[in-house]
């Protein structure tokens, strides 16, 4: 069995079988690349890299998705570099991109960038606006002409650090995860054994490479168990999301998937006309995670693409992070999703019971995978929790990080947790649940939740009702979060608007969010704000990130179009009659439609 990277790729080289590894599927072209294509590559990238700098130093990815990135990265790890992917910053869009990458480069303390040749000619735009970022050593790997056979096997074992994967700061700042060679070996066993791959699965990828889900499972499996991958930008998805199904129906793609949002996109942005001639029948795998998992979400699905091939046994929901390498649980692949209909009242007091009330339903995430040990924590006592009581998600085993980099205090508080008596080392997720008869249900981030009288909301609940409430608002492009005001925390609501079903009328729209969420929530806003289509603060993968939205809503950062707040603090009228209103009409911003499909949804 390898026990390095290293040793992986050497060994997939040699085997036999299907030499095609990766197929990507370019606007007009098509670039495969075979086992022993990337093994080549790889040590002639590594070549180069030996004699640049000395092995443990740090080497960031800048790529776009495709042969160039993945040659790189594996290149950077036969070199002995400890590889950092980054998110290429667009260039329409340098002020919300440009940051996150000066950010990464200076915590990781990168001295290398590897890039293709036509970035590198555009870096002097990057050097005006970043000019630190012309003293690192910066390298095309596209016209190296290093000689592979200058390649020396670096001394790596299963426990040195392999790559620094950015947390895509959802809930705050992007920190280095340091994963190791064992780190990913251990998750990809679990990953294979769950999903049941072997020889003859195709994997069909339109995640970003630089996320965990995205390059763990969806590059790196295919690798570990040796079957073929079709991989598309993920902005040819989005921009198209039946590039996707066709993609399953061509390669009969067998393990494919992504977030909630993008089976979503796929019902409402695929009508049934243009459902004709898709061939999903033998998608065995269809996993679903990274965000709350909507059971709605997966019932329209099904029923949109049963006629086409699709089974609802499919569907694997499952759950993860990046500080647990990648999967953490998941359920049986052969069976349907689990779902488990509980009282909304009594979820909010932190505890799951059959309804008595308002029913609120939740999709089971599986169960924990073997060799690793997962608990449901009260995160300020440390007491184990029995069935059924909501706390954070506790985890321990071989599959998590060793840390945060270069951040000693917060890594020793969240990877080394032990319970109340004692037990540990555990992996403090931040995330709440709780567990029936095994099976693990996410309820929402520990830190995203908002507590407004005593009441614990969560925010993906509102966030689904607010974009309900009127058809003029874009899916999956709406936050919730809680503000201070006068000693107490109120709910504040951000929504974009979409263009092409507004009129210009905010009253209307405004008018049905407060009511839809005092109807099904019983919660009144402080505030809710209506923003331009494809400026919500978003992870590389599509997730929304509340915290940023939360910073950018109180130093008045956000593309505003129009607000709404209550106009006495405590949010009702003290003479008894109507609550006081006040609408604050901001400078209407022309809707950037040809920008609107390139942003996740």
């Amino acid at each position: 069995m390898s026990a390095t990277w290293v040793d992986l790729l050497d060994e997939r080289s040699r085997c036999a079988g299907e030499p095609r590894l990766y197929t990507f599927l370019e606007d007009d072209a098509e670039v495969t690349l075979t086992r022993g294509e990337l093994a080549s590559s790889a040590h002639r990238i590594a070549a180069a890299l030996q004699s640049l700098a000395a092995r443990g130093e740090r080497a960031v990815l800048l790529y776009p998705p495709g042969a160039d990135y993945l040659r790189g990265f594996f290149g950077c790890v036969c070199s002995g570099l400890v590889a950092v992917p980054a998110y290429p910053p667009a260039p329409s869009r340098l002020e919300r991109t440009l940051p996150r990458l000066r950010a990464l480069i200076a915590d990781s303390g990168a001295t290398v960038v590897l890039t293709t040749s036509f970035i590198l000619s555009m870096a002097e735009f990057l050097f005006a606006d970043a000019p630190e970022l012309r003293a690192l050593e910066w390298v095309a790997t596209d016209a190296l002409e290093a000689d592979g056979a200058a390649w020396k096997r670096p001394d790596v074992t299963a426990g040195t650090l392999a790559f620094l994967q950015y947390t895509s700061g959802s809930t705050g700042t992007p920190r280095g995860v340091m994963l190791s060679h064992g780190n990913l070996l251990h998750n990809l066993g679990a990953i294979r054994r769950a999903c049941q791959t072997h020889d003859g699965s195709v994997g069909v990828i339109w995640l970003p490479p630089y996320h965990d889900m995205g390059l763990i499972g969806g590059v790196l499996v295919p690798l570990a168990q040796g079957f073929h991958t079709a991989l598309m930008s993920p902005l040819t998805f989005l921009r198209r999301p039946r590039a996707w199904l066709e993609a399953l129906t061509r390669f009969g793609g067998t393990i494919s998937g992504g977030p909630n949002f993008a089976f979503d996109l796929c019902v409402r942005r695929i009508p049934p006309a243009e459902r004709e001639g898709l061939d999903l029948s033998r998608w065995e795998v269809a996993f679903c995670g990274a965000e709350p998992i909507r059971p709605d979400t997966l019932e329209r699905f099904t029923r949109a693409f049963v006629p086409h091939g699709f089974r609802r046994e499919a569907f694997y929901p499952c759950y993860g992070l990046a500080e647990g390498t990648l999967i953490v649980t998941g359920g049986a692949k052969e069976s349907a999703p689990i779902l488990r209909d509980v009282d909304a009242s009594a979820l909010e007091a932190g505890i799951a019971l059959s309804p008595a009330g308002t029913v609120r339903t939740l999709v089971g995430s599986g169960v924990t995978l073997p060799d690793q040990s997962l608990c449901i924590v009260a995160p300020d006592t440390g007491r184990v929790l029995p069935p059924g009581a909501v706390g954070e998600v506790w985890v321990k085993g071989p599959s998590v990080a060793r840390g945060y980099w270069r951040r000693e205090e917060e890594s020793a508080r969240v990877f080394q947790a032990r319970t109340l008596d004692g037990d540990g080392p555990y992996l403090r997720t931040g995330d709440l649940g709780f567990l029936d008869a095994g099976e693990l249900y996410v309820t929402g981030r520990e830190k995203d939740l908002i507590i407004v009288r005593g009441r614990n909301l969560y925010p993906q609940d509102l966030e689904a009702v607010m974009e309900e409430s009127h058809p003029a608002l874009r899916p999956g492009c709406g936050v919730a979060f809680g503000v201070e005001v006068q000693g107490e925390e109120r709910l504040v609501v951000v929504q974009e608007v979409d263009p092409r079903r507004w009129d210009g009328e905010a009253a209307p729209v405004l008018g049905a969010i407060r009511g839809r969420l005092a109807t099904v929530n019983e919660v009144r806003p402080h505030a809710v704000v209506l923003i331009e289509p494809g400026s919500l603060p978003k992870t590389s993968s599509g997730k929304v990130r509340r915290r940023a939205t939360r910073e950018a809503f109180l130093t008045g950062a956000l593309r505003e179009l129009h607000a709404w707040c209550t106009t006495a603090m405590n949010g009702t009228d003290t003479s008894g009659g109507p609550m006081a209103l006040e609408f604050r009409v901001l400078a209407r911003v022309p809707a950037r439609l040809k920008d609107l499909d390139a942003q996740p949804p």
